[in-house]
């Protein structure tokens, strides 16, 4: 581990962060995410509308599987909004560059809900949702390792895993709003007007909360370990390939093993958000409302735990947890999707809390694991490329590849599959790491929440250097 800072003397110095300036920093940083998933949870929602609305009417399974693909391009775009925005938030500035995505962003969104059917511009209505899609994706690209990064920078050493896990509240908040809107709109128009004007709805709303997001981004001050660091002092494009360079030149191994863990996370992730409520209805037989509501009943029972882990992991470590989840999820997936398979909302219910604490288990420990990988210098573009390309190889297909399984096979419990696998991935993961609880950022001071604490952690970090 690096040492801690050094101050006269020699004698090693720890940061002492403002509370008030750290709730701002988690909250402007979780409104992203809010708003990220928030529009991630309309699409995934209405994916059976814009189905029908984008794509010609040949065969239902085709609309979906081209709806679920262009679902999937937008992913494969998103490490090029990593190797984009990450670097450059390690060069001019956490704060600017998430000013910047959210930005873009929202921009993406609104676009959805102006672009005319194909039943109006034909080819065109696809081929301008790809578009609107790749944009989202490209700026999604440098959102989420920015806003881990920027939160675990303020964060006190000792309570890292509790605020960032707020990113992840954010993110279930933003899913949830965006279910339970749309289940509004389902109950409260007829299928003809949810299909003529009312999906447009909620991708609208992305303007105005976009701007919302904008003030208080730029409302922030940069991180201390940023201001620290030499990484301000760089400049011109081709800091952002020496930086890149040096992340894939020196951090190999850490980036495989954020890759790792975004893999076992994601997948998860994806599984529970994105498919459940097509395989609901598409393979289960369920009305598309009903689905729908029994995957945000999942998620709101689970919401609260976040925080609840993320505090645990404070004590005990991420590791333990993200362990617990990876053995979850080789040990529970088949069981999971048989019990959903028994049909009854009960039975179905059950299945999807099982796959939502395996998930808690990852979204409550990654956002204060994955920047404590890599150093200060190159943190932003290391967890915006890893985590990124993960997303895109293995994440955002997830929906595809399980609906193409489900079709090829006949199989209902053909996902689980996917889930057994992403557990085996973060096992490796978890035993390829050193536990960071409790631990400065590499390259950064300690960090704490007032003198003593701060003395405390100076001792800390002195006992481990020797």
């Amino acid at each position: 581990m690096p040492p801690a800072g050094k101050g006269r003397g020699g004698e090693p110095e720890a940061t002492i962060v403002d509370e008030r300036e750290v709730r701002r920093a988690v909250a402007a940083a979780a409104l992203g995410n809010t708003v990220e998933w928030f529009d991630f949870g309309v699409y995934s929602y209405l994916v059976m509308i814009i189905s029908q609305v984008f794509f010609p009417p040949t065969s239902s399974t085709a609309q979906l599987l081209s709806t679920f693909a262009t679902f999937a391009v937008a992913f494969l775009v998103r490490p090029l909004g990593g190797f984009f925005f990450g670097p450059l938030g390690d060069r001019i500035g956490r704060r600017t560059v998430l000013a910047i995505t959210m930005g873009t962003m929202a921009l993406g969104t609104l676009s959805i809900g102006l672009i005319p059917s194909y039943a109006t511009i034909g080819v065109w209505a696809p081929a301008l949702l790809l578009v609107a899609r790749l944009v989202q994706g490209f700026s999604t690209g440098g959102e989420y390792g920015g806003a881990a990064t920027f939160v675990a920078e303020h964060s006190p050493d000792r309570r890292r895993g509790f605020t960032t896990s707020w990113l992840e509240f954010g993110t279930l908040v933003g899913y949830s709003s965006g279910a339970a809107l749309v289940i509004a709109l389902t109950l409260a128009l007829t299928p003809q007007d949810l299909v003529a004007w009312g999906w447009r709805i909620p991708f609208l709303l992305a303007g105005p909360l976009g701007i919302i997001g904008l003030y208080l981004r730029f409302r922030l001050r940069e991180t201390p370990a940023y201001r620290e660091s030499s990484s301000s002092e760089r400049s011109g494009p081709a800091a952002t390939w020496r930086s890149l360079r040096t992340i894939f030149g020196e951090h190999w191994r850490p980036m495989l093993v954020c890759i790792g863990f975004v893999l076992a996370f994601n997948v998860t992730n994806y599984v529970l958000t994105a498919y459940m409520p097509t395989y609901l209805s598409a393979v289960l037989g369920f009305q598309h409302t009903s689905a729908l509501v029994l995957v945000l009943v999942a998620m709101l029972v689970v919401l609260g735990l976040i925080v609840v882990l993320g505090n645990f992991s404070d004590r005990i470590g991420r590791l333990p947890i993200a362990g617990l989840g990876s053995i979850a999820l080789i040990v529970l997936s088949f069981p999971a999707f048989l019990l959903m398979g028994v049909g009854s909302i009960p039975a179905v219910l059950g299945g999807l809390l099982v796959i939502g604490l395996m998930l808690i288990c990852f979204s409550s420990t990654m956002p204060s694991t994955l920047p404590a990988l890599f150093p200060t210098e190159v943190r932003y573009g290391a967890v915006s490329v890893g985590f990124n390309i993960s997303v895109a190889l293995f994440g955002g297909t997830t929906p595809l590849v399980a609906e193409a399984l489900v079709a090829a096979t006949g199989m209902p419990t053909v996902p689980a599959f996917l889930l057994v696998v992403a557990g085996v991935v973060g096992l490796l993961a978890v035993w390829s790491t050193r536990e960071p609880a409790g631990r400065a950022l590499p390259g950064a001071e300690p960090t704490a929440t007032d003198r003593a604490e701060a003395r405390e952690r100076v001792e800390e970090e002195r006992d481990e250097e020797q």
